[in-house]
């Protein structure tokens, strides 16, 4: 993972223990405490997965960009490689005809 991306979740899973640290020692009935403290959580469990589905597909696009990236420069390479095959067979051509 990079950097920014572990920095962004460990504030995220931060965030998410000090808010429920913050309902626990919050003077209100129990009853309420554990229905804010659930709120809380379903709330940071839809963010998570928010963020968890934007890394995955950050990825698939990062990937799919190297592979492209790769078939472009085989494929230039290749064209290369055929355009001096060519050259060669051109001159070998040549120096045979200069024998005759």
């Amino acid at each position: 993972m990079s950097k920014s991306t572990n920095t962004l979740l460990a504030f995220a899973v931060g965030a998410g223990i000090g808010a429920a640290l913050g309902i626990l020692f919050a003077p209100d009935t129990g009853a309420n405490t554990r229905d804010k403290l659930s709120f809380k959580l379903s709330k940071y469990k839809k963010e998570l997965e928010e963020l968890i589905n934007e890394l995955v597909e950050g990825k698939e696009l990062h990937l799919n960009e190297a592979k492209s990236e790769g078939k472009r420069v085989i494929s230039e390479a290749k064209n290369k490689a055929e355009g001096l095959l060519n050259d060669v067979n051109k001159l070998i051509d040549q120096i045979n005809q200069g024998k005759n």
